[in-house]
């Protein structure tokens, strides 16, 4: 009994280091981080639709975030805050796959196991971020697109590497339909205290919920898109990162207007990314 009391008082413990403030402070300075990914490359998309696409404008991917910043003044210093808010955001992914989400539906295996994907993406990225700022100019810098396809040329080599890839790819493409459509659907505003937020500001909130939800879902459908054309193809040259991806929409009849109106919404889940960090449950 003494055992079984120990290791429940340890998890209990554990569970209130959790749900600590410190914890809650993590999450939301991983928001802040977030949001200056995605405006930085939402503005980086911008670029390139105004110097009309092709090899113009500068890296549109996280790589490319992080050299922007590196190479403004103190650059070093806000790539090592930058790095330390996401590890605040793995930290607190990983609370809730061991205790579960805010919220009624927060335990269940599904959502825990969502965070512990999240809980690995985000250490990743951190990681990638801080390595960069220590001075491994290789890390976190890399061109997405090349990854991509040097990943996919690796899979497509295994036993049933086609399946793989194409598996894959939608499975990545299936995420970015199922993130715009719950962004139309407004489903961010359950995780949101909406009753804080000053009324003249919930609809501006909202716009950018929606909107931003809506462009970063539609760039992951894409990007798995490719994934699955290299991999019918049998090419691991069609697959793309972020940065090709982006670049992709300027081929379309709508031209740079397209990618100028993604590279928007980019920059609008930006700033919902520094609203979730004021007013998100966390």
């Amino acid at each position: 009994m003494g055992t079984g009391a120990a290791t429940a008082r340890g998890k209990g413990q554990a569970e209130r280091a959790a749900n600590s403030k410190a914890v809650a402070a993590g999450a939301r300075a991983g928001f802040v981080a977030r949001g200056v990914i995605y405006a930085l490359i939402g503005v980086l998309a911008l670029r390139i639709a105004f110097s009309g696409g092709g090899g113009g404008g500068g890296q549109a991917d996280r790589g490319g975030a992080i050299a922007e910043i590196a190479h403004k003044p103190f650059g070093t210093v806000l790539l090592w805050l930058l790095g330390v808010a996401l590890v605040g955001m793995s930290l607190w992914r990983l609370s809730e796959a061991a205790f579960g989400q805010a919220g009624p539906d927060g335990k269940k295996p599904g959502k825990r196991a969502m965070a512990a994907g999240r809980c690995v993406f985000y250490g990743f990225v951190a990681y990638s971020v801080l390595a960069y700022a220590a001075g491994d100019k290789s890390s976190g810098s890399g061109s997405s697109d090349q990854s991509s396809q040097d990943v996919t040329a690796k899979a497509l080599d295994w036993p049933g590497g086609q399946w793989i890839v194409a598996v894959a790819g939608a499975a990545v493409a299936g995420a970015g339909v199922w993130i715009a459509v719950r962004a139309l659907m407004r489903k961010f505003r359950k995780r949101l205290k909406m009753s804080e937020i000053p009324e003249k500001m919930r609809q501006a909130v909202t716009f950018v919920g929606v909107f931003g939800g809506t462009a970063r879902g539609v760039v992951f459908a894409v990007a798995g898109g490719f994934a699955i054309a290299a991999a019918v193809q049998h090419k691991p040259g069609k697959a793309k990162g972020m940065d090709d991806t982006l670049r992709s929409f300027t081929d379309t009849p709508a031209g740079p207007w397209l990618l100028a109106l993604t590279a928007v919404g980019l920059v609008a889940f930006g700033v919902f990314s520094w609203a979730s960090a004021r007013w998100r449950e966390v």
